[in-house]
C-alpha cells in the first residue's frame, strides 16, 4: 500500500456515488468527510484521522442500492464492501476494522450499534450535522422530495392551502425538516459537534420563523 487509506477511500468510493441522488451524493461525502476533521482538530481526544477520511468517503456507498431496493441497509452493506475494498488494496486489518465500525455505527437507526470509538463518534456526529444549519435545509428538503409518493413515506406541504378542499390534510407541514434536524441534533455525540450543532440549530430556528412570516402561518399552532 503506497498512499494513506483517506485518500485510497475516496478513489474507491467515488464511482458507487454515481447514481446518487444530491441529498446522499459524493458531495454529501466530501462535507462529512471534511466536517469530521474539523471536530477531530477541536477534540481533546487522540484521534486516528486516517482512519475518520476513509469512513466519512465510504460511509454512504450503499444508499443508491438502498434507494432503488436493492438493498435493505446501507450501513450493513457499505460495512461489508468497504472491508473488501480496503482488503483487496492490502490495508492493514486494524485499519480495516476500525472503518468498519464506523460505518456499521454511522447510522441514526435503532438498529445500528453504538459507536465504540472516537471515530466513530466523529463520523456519525458529522454525518447528522450535514442534515441541519443551511445546508441541512436543502439536504432534508431533498429526502422529502425522494420519498414523496412512496407508500407509507412523510412528504411535506409547504402550506396548508396547497391541499385542494382539505380542512385537516394528513400530510405534514414543512416542519418535519425541522423535526428531524433537531432529532439529529439530540443524538450527537462529542462536545466539539453539540456546540457546532445548537450554532447550526439558531439559524434554522430563524429560516423557519421566516418562512412561516412569508406563507402567513403562525409558527406557535
Amino acid at each position: 500500500m503506497t498512499q494513506t487509506i483517506g485518500p485510497l477511500a475516496r478513489e474507491l468510493s467515488l464511482p458507487y456515488y454515481e447514481d446518487a441522488l444530491p441529498a446522499h451524493d459524493c458531495f454529501h461525502a466530501k462535507r462529512v468527510r471534511d466536517l469530521s476533521i474539523r471536530l477531530a482538530d477541536r477534540s481533546d481526544r487522540s484521534v486516528d484521522r486516517d482512519v475518520l477520511a476513509a469512513a466519512a468517503w465510504l460511509h454512504d456507498v450503499g444508499r443508491p442500492l438502498e434507494r432503488t431496493g436493492a438493498i435493505d441497509d446501507h450501513d450493513e452493506w457499505a460495512a461489508a464492501e468497504a472491508v473488501a475494498l480496503l482488503d483487496s488494496e492490502g490495508v492493514p486489518a486494524d485499519a480495516v476494522d476500525a472503518v468498519e465500525h464506523c460505518i456499521r455505527a454511522h447510522s441514526i437507526r435503532s438498529s445500528s450499534p453504538e459507536p465504540e470509538t472516537t471515530e466513530a463518534e466523529l463520523l456519525f456526529d458529522a454525518d447528522k450535522l450535514d442534515a441541519t444549519g443551511a445546508v441541512g435545509v436543502v439536504r432534508l428538503a431533498c429526502i422529502v422530495g425522494e420519498r414523496s409518493g412512496r407508500a407509507g413515506e412523510r412528504y411535506a406541504a409547504i402550506d396548508d392551502s396547497s391541499i385542494p378542499d382539505a380542512e385537516a390534510p394528513d400530510v405534514p407541514d414543512v416542519t418535519i425538516l425541522r423535526e428531524w434536524a433537531r432529532e439529529r441534533l439530540d443524538e450527537l455525540h462529542t462536545p466539539p459537534a453539540r456546540r457546532l450543532g445548537e450554532a447550526r440549530w439558531d439559524f434554522m430556528e430563524d429560516f423557519f420563523a421566516q418562512f412561516y412570516a412569508e406563507i402567513g402561518v403562525d409558527a406557535e399552532r
